[in-house]
């Protein structure tokens, strides 16, 4: 995970360069997000050169997924948030007229962290997100009502709800919602991460899915696992990962082993079927996407009791008051 962008200014005035060792962020928050930043956002390793390295494309993607054609993929769509970067996503059943959906992931709550085991489902939000067009120019904040699913156990995930739909976006602003994928990626698929926050997309590959990814006290399963040029950092947690060959989003950026721990938070493992242990420094992940279609009904309403939604479910004190 991150840490809190805040604390990279330290390791930037330390590090008397424009590359700091571990820090994530420089002073400046993004305009637009009035949200406060979570105490515990996490971080990956190194903050970019400068405000122009920043929206600067990574290389382009190589291997076996790269002979395809990939299609554009801009910064259309995406959202940054106060700490973390996000997207406007539209479910494979979503309505024009549905509330619009807004994903990134469950340590970029403004609440804070939950822990693991959590599950947070219909908690009202007003939270912002500046909402930008293809050039990572905003165009729009945009405004939550409620928290509609977020939760760090077995994926990383927080999902907004919105007070206003996706056609009512389209009138306003011309922006289209992402679409999110109902499909599980493969291995060699190129892709693209792109940070609203940093206004910066990191090109690679999917370069394979881990069985369990454990970092702390958490636990993701089939993790999408990046090829070493996505070398994602602070403020990228949330950012969609665009399969570049359908331009869907597969999964959402979230966390990378810093510094070559085992386990320890900013330094998640990979275990096997067998219990074994692999730990990879400067790999980077996301959580995969395609199972949250089928945890909503008609009208982008959350309903965990649908055939084939497997995400976790909110223990009996955690259910909200109907």
């Amino acid at each position: 995970m991150r840490r809190p962008l805040v604390g990279a200014l330290t390791t930037l005035l330390l590090a008397g360069a424009g590359v700091a060792g571990a820090g994530t962020a420089t002073a400046a928050t993004p305009q637009g997000d009035s949200a406060a930043a979570p105490a515990k956002a996490s971080a990956a390793k190194a903050a970019p050169v400068s405000a122009q390295a920043a929206s600067i494309q990574a290389a382009s993607a190589t291997g076996p997924a790269a002979a395809a054609k990939p299609k554009a993929v801009d910064f259309a769509g995406t959202v940054a948030l106060s700490n973390c970067s996000g997207s406007l996503i539209r479910l494979p059943g979503s309505g024009d007229n549905d509330p619009a959906l807004v994903l990134s992931n469950g340590h970029c709550l403004e609440t804070g962290m939950p822990g693991a085991g959590d599950v947070i489902t219909d908690q009202p939000s007003s939270r912002t997100f500046s909402l930008l067009n293809s050039t990572a120019g905003k165009v729009a904040t945009l405004r939550a009502t409620k928290v509609s699913y977020a939760t760090m156990t077995d994926t990383d995930i927080s999902l907004y709800e919105l007070n206003t739909t996706y056609a009512r976006i389209k009138q306003q602003y011309g922006i289209n919602a992402l679409s999110l994928s109902a499909d599980h990626p493969t291995a060699g698929t190129a892709i693209k991460v792109v940070s609203g926050y940093w206004k910066r997309i990191y090109s690679c590959n999917a370069d394979g899915f881990v069985h369990e990814l454990r970092e702390g006290d958490w636990t993701w399963k089939d993790s999408l696992r990046y090829t070493p040029s996505c070398n994602t950092i602070g403020g990228t947690s949330g950012s969609p990962v665009v399969d570049a060959n359908t331009g869907k989003v597969v999964a959402v950026n979230n966390t990378g082993n810093e510094s070559g721990e085992r386990c320890t938070m900013n330094n998640p493992c990979e275990v096997d079927e067998n219990g074994q242990v692999t730990v990879r420094k400067g790999i980077n992940y996301a959580q995969q996407t395609y199972g949250i279609a089928k945890c909503f009904a008609a009208g982008n309403k959350l309903d965990l009791d649908l055939p084939g939604c497997e995400l976790p479910r909110p223990t009996e004190e955690e259910t909200p008051l109907s």
